[in-house]
């Protein structure tokens, strides 16, 4: 048979296609192959089949293996990836290949990977021994046991990632009765029990009038449908998506769903309400999670799970908006407009605006759910472009929102009733209040470390990176000082490297400081911190969540992690420290950003009938934010800030994208973007394009190299991103620069 050429994208920048040479019939688009590329053997992505090549025949290389074992990933996915391209200004490969696990990107675990092999589960002996049991210093097989305990079955090639020795290790913990093994996929599903003749779980929640309407509404939609989900905090809107996707499969048994929740800290508690409500659904990969925080084999074998069907259910942070899913027919976006969604390197894409595309794509119906909307999405629903559907009380019949005092620390200071490390009188008077009822309390502060930098007293010295143009931050329990931004990390000194003072100090608080004033000024409070820094072992962030809900927590301190889609039944008081920095912020969004968060961490209280309050501390006590929030008054907030973001054209009402240029100096980033700038003036559409000078960015430099922004924008959407696709090609034959990248509808400028 003659040969065929097939055309791969490689996840390399040049926005091109790549010809290779394969034995007839060539596998079809969609087909993952192994092909030589320079020097080395990577994975592409069939895109097109043909029986010729435009390429000279001595240049045309051979492909060297194809992925057989996995069905081609469909058309529609592959116009998924191809409009992912276009619209963020990155090559097909750069969108198609990293959005596949990094299993499937090595043709050495092919093999391994399709191949039954046992795994490995907790049996309920060794969920009771396991890790305890385990000397305090074996880390390894801690690690190991810890990961049975918090990621479920577990296969050798996993294991073996974890502990060097995990195939003896296992067998030893088999022989005890700790763990077996099946080789049955669906060995592991939940028992169909307790449902009711519908063949759904029984004991779910009665529905308000207002879950009813929404539900229905989602149920009968028909084709594209986009739906907003306005519900305050503790209005039942994880009840509406779970209601709304028994409705699905009641009609169309095989289909699939897709969830979205913006972080990996949410999705264990939302897992654990999606296998209670599906138990009905058989196969262990019935119900699936995505998130970058899966060991390589299991996110792989969640990705074919939806890939081939098998997955029901996809629950995921924003990297499963690209999953492989067949039969989507239904798609939730919890918190909808939380920043998270937004990817921050690489492709910079927005997971909800692509979720928005695919409903549209494949005219399905998606809801994306709020206490506090984006104000784009706002404003689509105002333009009636979304559905909304609203949720004004919370479900729990006796459970109202909870008041909010504002502490003028201005006025506390004139009355001579300062505070304690930031901590004011009367919070700490209501954190006592809630101690003595047997109540919890949260305090909510969205810095991290102790203090946000170190400083000296006698000759100003404070604490740099030496890396970046940033601050670094003391950890004070670990007695170091480091650098958030690059990572760089020192010991304290224990004098002024500048002058020798020995009377350096912290200045300013983080959670870790907040966490050792209040065990000082609440005797007796047992105070939990929840943050990056104390969440850093995998499965840590689960275990102490649970310890708040069984009530082993007084005093939780945390940052935004605490803030959102976390059911505290026993929080009462919700207090708030150094809010104000970002009401003066550069960026247009902070506002918006500070409001959602205090809403979402204000409604962490009195959520199960308690009478909640919420004390915000501030300086600024008559600022409207404040005002709104302390009236729940989301809709009024919304108003007044359009009408500011109209008259100051900006977003919603203009389209905006960002060049950055990173170099070895900052003339040097500023420089490539004037040439940028200037080469606007050659492109036709950009006469409808608006360019503002470059500027350096808040933080110039990180790890030693210096940056830099140049702002476009443009009233018409279209004539924006023809601009980007004319620029390019200019733009990548400009030198002087290390790194340059577009990114459209940045969120942080």
């Amino acid at each position: 048979m003659s040969d065929a050429f097939v055309r791969v994208a490689l996840d390399h920048p040049l926005p091109t296609l790549f010809d290779y040479r394969c034995a007839a019939p060539a596998p079809p688009p969609g087909t993952l192959v192994a092909v030589p590329f320079g020097k080395r053997s990577v994975v592409g992505l069939v895109v097109e089949v043909s029986a010729h090549s435009d390429v000279p025949a001595e240049r045309v290389r051979n492909v060297e293996s194809v992925l057989s074992g996995c069905a081609p990933l469909a058309a529609d996915w592959l116009e998924l990836v191809s409009f992912a391209a276009d619209y963020y200004q990155r090559s097909l490969g750069e969108v198609a290949l990293p959005a596949l696990p990094q299993a499937l990107r090595d043709p050495a675990r092919w093999v391994r990977l399709f191949a039954v092999e046992p795994r490995f589960r907790l049996t309920s002996a060794g969920r009771s021994a396991l890790p305890d049991a385990l000397p305090a210093r074996a880390a390894a097989l801690r690690r190991l046991a810890q990961a049975l305990v918090d990621a479920g079955p577990l296969d050798l090639s996993d294991a073996r990632a974890l502990h060097a020795k995990a195939s003896a290790t296992l067998a030893a913990w088999q022989a005890q009765g700790w763990v077996d093994t099946d080789i049955d996929a669906d060995a592991d599903a939940a028992a169909p029990e307790a449902l009711d003749n519908a063949g759904q779980a029984i004991a779910r929640p009665a529905l308000t009038d207002e879950q009813t309407q929404a539900v229905d509404e989602i149920a009968a939609s028909s084709g594209f449908s986009p739906f907003l989900l306005h519900g305050v905090t503790g209005s039942g809107k994880t009840e509406v998506y779970l209601r709304a996707l028994e409705r699905l499969f009641a009609g169309a048994p095989q289909a699939q769903a897709l969830v979205l929740v913006p972080e990996i800290n949410l999705t264990p508690q939302f897992e654990a309400a999606f296998r209670a409500r599906f138990a009905m659904l058989t196969g262990s990969d019935a119900i699936v999670t995505l998130h970058s925080g899966m060991a390589d084999g299991e996110r792989a074998r969640s990705w074919l799970a939806a890939h081939t069907g098998r997955a029901r259910i996809v629950l995921g942070t924003r990297l499963a908006v690209l999953a492989s899913l067949p039969a989507l027919a239904l798609i939730v976006v919890d918190e909808e407009h939380e920043p998270a969604y937004k990817q921050q390197e690489g492709l910079r894409y927005s997971a909800r605006d692509l979720a928005i595309w695919r409903a549209k794509q494949r005219g399905i119906a998606v809801v994306l759910g709020s206490a506090t909307p984006s104000l784009e999405s706002w404003w689509h629903a105002e333009q009636g472009r979304y559905r909304r559907l609203s949720l004004s009380r919370r479900a729990v019949a006796d459970a109202v929102l909870p008041s909010v005092r504002l502490i003028d620390l201005e006025e506390e200071r004139r009355r001579g009733r300062g505070s304690v490390d930031g901590i004011s009188g009367p919070l700490v008077a209501a954190l006592k209040a809630r101690l003595e009822r047997g109540e919890q309390s949260l305090v909510f502060l969205n810095r991290r470390g102790y203090a946000p930098v170190l400083a000296c007293d006698a000759c100003g010295w404070l604490a740099g990176c030496p890396r970046c143009s940033a601050y670094v931050v003391l950890h004070k329990s670990e007695h170091a000082l480091r650098c958030h931004h690059c990572g760089w990390e020192a010991r304290v000194p224990r004098s002024c490297p500048d002058c020798g003072n020995i009377d350096i100090a912290p200045l300013g608080r983080g959670t870790q400081r907040v966490e050792e004033t209040l065990s000082a000024l609440v005797p007796g409070a047992r105070v939990l911190r929840i943050d990056a820094d104390s969440t850093r072992r995998k499965g840590s962030a689960q275990t102490l969540f649970s310890n708040v809900h069984a009530g082993e927590v007084d005093i939780l301190v945390g940052t935004q992690m605490i803030a959102k889609g976390h059911d505290f039944q026993r929080v009462s008081l919700v207090g708030v420290l150094n809010a104000d920095t970002a009401l003066f912020s550069h960026d247009f969004r902070a506002g918006e950003r500070l409001f959602a968060q205090l809403m979402q961490v204000s409604g962490r209280a009195g959520r199960a009938g308690l009478p909640g309050e919420v004390i915000v501390q501030t300086r600024y006590p008559r600022h409207a934010l404040y005002h709104a929030l302390g009236r729940h008054d989301y809709v009024g907030f919304a108003t007044a800030t359009l009408a500011e973001r109209r008259d100051a054209r900006l977003p919603p009402f203009v389209y905006q994208a960002l060049l950055r240029a990173e170099g070895r100096t900052l003339e040097a980033a500023l420089a490539f973007l004037a040439q940028a700038a200037a080469a606007l003036a050659d492109i036709p559409f950009a006469e409808r394009v608006t360019v503002y000078d470059a500027v350096p960015m808040t933080i110039v430099k990180v790890a030693n190299v210096h940056r830099a922004q140049l702002l476009v924008e443009s009233a018409s959407r279209a004539s924006l991103l023809a601009t980007l696709r004319a620029w390019q090609p200019i733009l990548r034959s400009l030198k002087g620069v290390l790194r340059w990248s577009v990114e459209v509808d940045p969120l942080d400028i």
